[in-house]
């Protein structure tokens, strides 16, 4: 098992690629749902996951649902500035999956109402609208991985 890394819509190559790079590091998987704001050919994108893309497990899919579909039994996370949690509050287990929206607009509305109890934030200040998005996903992934004393990494 492992954990998983969901981004929807991702519109910046250098996000994308840094996550990539936090998933080969840490044996998370990273799922990309289209349409995405790149191509996954770009340079950027290639340069920020480094010679890593070898290590990464990376699964695309059409829609959110077709991820939901197709990991029926999983535990879906949903980052946002409008969780009504911190992340440190969730117990997570091996095969959680942790859910990002686009850089732009963040999640869709209607997803983070269909599941208002698995709605995580990031703690900050009102100075900021929100935090980096490959700097959230490794906050959400160490967390994940620290809670469970971080198995398969040295």
């Amino acid at each position: 098992m492992a954990f998983h890394i969901v981004l929807v819509e991702p519109e910046i190559p250098a996000n994308t690629g840094n996550i990539a790079r936090t998933c080969a590091a840490t044996g998370t998987h990273l799922h990309l749902v289209h349409p995405l704001g790149f191509r996954t050919d770009d340079a950027t994108l290639k340069r920020a996951g480094l010679d890593y893309w070898y290590a990464v497990n990376v699964e695309h899919h059409d829609s959110f649902d077709d991820v939901r579909r197709k990991y029926a039994d999983g535990r879906y996370f949903f980052a946002s500035t409008k969780g009504n949690k911190r992340y440190s509050d969730f117990q997570f287990r091996d095969g959680d999956f942790f859910v990002f929206g686009k850089e732009t607009k963040g999640l869709p509305r209607e997803l983070l109402d269909a599941y208002p109890e698995n709605g995580m934030r990031m703690p900050m200040t009102d100075k900021v609208r929100s935090l980096n998005l490959s700097n959230s996903a490794a906050i959400v992934v160490y967390e994940a991985l620290r809670q469970n004393r971080f198995p398969g990494l040295m």
